[in-house]
């Protein structure tokens, strides 16, 4: 029976030295942000308009350029006279023949029957944003200084969770 009683002592003794664990407040010395950079993806799209005309031949038609030109040139010898005629014929055939194309070439694109349409062209683009992710808290508590990181501010005391344990 002294066997039993001193081994219910002794379980008691060794629940007994097991403290458990109660809450305190510690006083908050600073609270310091903590960032970190993420890179967040984002679309960016541009519309662009298509000019829906084709081509109404394979090749430009040089008779207009060389019909001008003549024309031009001949324009141009009748206004001037000694030297001024040579260069108002010089400049009334190049005026003629820019002309003369121009005439000759302007049906050479034709405007599509379908309605006009936009092209829509994206890219996605990176962009660095910074968020804070925790606060470090520097806090005393029975003369000692300790550091922790949490998701929020505590304020100017902190709720600390105090356990003792035998060495």
């Amino acid at each position: 029976m002294k066997r039993l009683a001193l081994a219910a002592l002794a379980a008691t003794a060794a629940l007994g030295v097991h403290a458990e664990p109660y809450f305190d407040h510690a006083r908050v010395r600073s609270v310091e942000p903590q960032y970190d950079s993420v890179s967040v993806p984002r679309e960016e799209c541009r519309r662009h308009p298509i000019d829906e005309r084709r081509r109404a031949g394979p090749e430009r038609d040089p008779g207009g350029l060389v019909v001008g030109g003549v024309l031009g040139a001949l324009l141009g010898n009748q206004v001037g006279k000694g030297h001024g005629r040579e260069a108002a014929t010089a400049v009334g055939a190049v005026v003629g023949a820019v002309a003369g194309d121009h005439l000759a070439n302007r049906h050479r694109w034709e405007p599509a029957d379908d309605p006009p349409r936009e092209v829509v062209s994206c890219r996605t683009v990176n962009e660095l944003s910074t968020r804070i992710v925790g606060y470090r808290v520097t806090y005393d508590y029975h003369g000692q200084q300790f550091t922790t990181v949490m998701r929020e501010p505590p304020g100017p005391h902190l709720r600390v969770r105090v356990s003792v344990d035998p060495v």
